[in-house]
C-alpha cells in the first residue's frame, strides 16, 4: 500500500480481515471488508470503484492447512480468484497482478528454478497456484485482460501477521519477543529463498506499470539466495536478544525445539529473479541479514507497546 501511494496510486482495498490488519493502511484508503468468495458484494464493490487495474493477494496462504482442506484452499484460492476475474473483466479493467508462488510450484530445486522449470507442486496450495495461473492466463487470452503472475518465494517482513501457520519469521519473532519456545518443524533442513516484503510490493508496483508485450506473464519474485530454518531461528534468536537488550529487558530466550515435520514442507526451494530484472527492472534490495534486522526492530517497538 505504502509503495502504491509513494508512486502516485489511487488504491482501495478488499479484505475479510481473516489476517490482516486494518491497522496497516492509512486511515484514507477506502477499505471493503468483504470476501472474495461472496460474488454478489464484490460486484457492488467493483461497480462503486472501477479499478483500472486489480492486485490479487487475497488467499489462504497455508500449505499445512491446505494439506488439512484442500476443498476450503480451493474455494478460496480458486473460485475466489475467479471472482475476482468475472468482475474485472465486467468493468474493464486493463491488467490484474496475481500473487503466485515459485516457492511451491517447482518442487525440489536445489539450484535457482527459471520461469521455465517443470511444475511440480505437491500441495492443494501449490496446485492452487497453478490453477490459478492458468486462469489467468486463459482471461489474457480470451477475455480480453492483461494478467501477471508474479511468483513469490518465501515473503517476510514487519507486518507479516504472526498468528497463522505461514511466515516463520513472523511466528519465530512473535515467541522470542514473549520469552516462548521456538518450534522448528522436523530437523529445520529446510532451505528457503526468502525475500523482503517492501521489496515485493515494489515489485507489484512495477508489475502494474512496465509496459509488457504478451498478454500474459509469469515472473519469479525472489532472491536465488538459500537459508535454512535453522539458520533463520539462530540470526533471529541473536537480534532479538540484543532488542531486548536494548528495551531493558532480562529476558533471556529460550533455545528452540525440534518438533514433527509438516505435511507439505519441500526439503530445497530457491528461484531464480533473472526475468523479473529483464522484464520490469526489479531486484531484491534488502539482503536477508538487512531486512531480519529491520523486521526484529519493528516487532520489538510493537511487543514494547502491547
Amino acid at each position: 500500500m505504502d509503495a502504491l501511494l509513494t508512486h502516485g496510486h489511487f488504491p482501495f482495498v478488499i479484505d475479510n480481515l481473516s489476517l490482516g490488519s486494518r491497522q496497516n493502511l492509512p486511515y484514507n484508503v477506502p477499505f471493503f471488508e468483504i470476501d472474495i468468495r461472496d460474488s454478489e458484494k464484490l460486484a457492488q464493490v467493483f461497480d462503486e470503484v472501477k479499478p483500472d487495474c486489480v492486485c490479487h493477494q487475497a488467499a489462504q496462504v497455508s500449505v499445512s492447512r491446505s494439506m488439512r482442506e484442500p476443498i476450503f484452499d480451493a474455494e478460496v484460492n480458486i473460485l475466489g480468484l475467479l471472482n475476482v476475474l468475472e468482475q474485472s473483466v465486467r468493468v474493464g479493467v486493463q491488467r490484474v497482478v496475481f500473487a503466485s508462488s515459485g516457492g511451491v510450484l517447482y518442487g525440489e530445486v536445489a539450484t535457482p528454478a527459471t520461469e521455465d522449470f517443470p511444475k511440480r507442486p505437491i500441495s492443494p496450495y501449490g496446485i492452487g497456484k497453478w490453477v490459478g495461473e492458468q486462469y489467468l492466463e486463459f482471461y489474457s487470452r480470451e477475455r480480453g485482460l492483461q494478467g501477471v503472475a508474479l511468483r513469490y518465494s518465501n515473503v517476510y517482513g514487519p507486518r507479516q501477521n504472526p498468528h497463522g501457520e505461514a511466515g516463520v519469521v513472523a511466528i519465530f519473532c512473535k515467541a522470542m519477543f514473549a520469552g516462548e519456545v521456538v518450534t522448528i518443524n522436523g530437523d529445520g533442513r529446510y532451505t528457503r529463498d526468502y525475500v523482503y516484503g517492501p521489496d515485493v510490493a515494489n515489485a507489484n508496483v512495477k508489475a502494474l506499470e512496465t509496459p509488457l508485450n504478451q498478454s500474459f506473464e509469469a515472473i519469479n519474485i525472489g532472491t536465488g539466495v538459500g537459508v535454512d530454518v535453522n539458520e533463520v531461528a539462530e540470526k533471529l534468536s541473536g537480534l532479538v536478544q540484543r532488542e531486548l537488550r536494548n528495551q531493558g529487558s532480562s529476558l533471556q530466550i529460550p533455545h528452540w525445539r525440534h518438533g514433527v515435520p509438516r505435511l507439505g514442507d519441500l526439503r530445497s526451494n530457491l528461484i531464480s529473479p533473472i526475468r523479473a530484472n529483464h522484464l520490469l527492472g526489479w531486484k531484491p534490495e534488502m539482503s536477508f541479514d538487512e531486512g531480519l534486522r529491520e523486521t526484529v526492530i519493528r516487532f520489538g517497538l510493537k511487543s514494547a507497546q502491547d
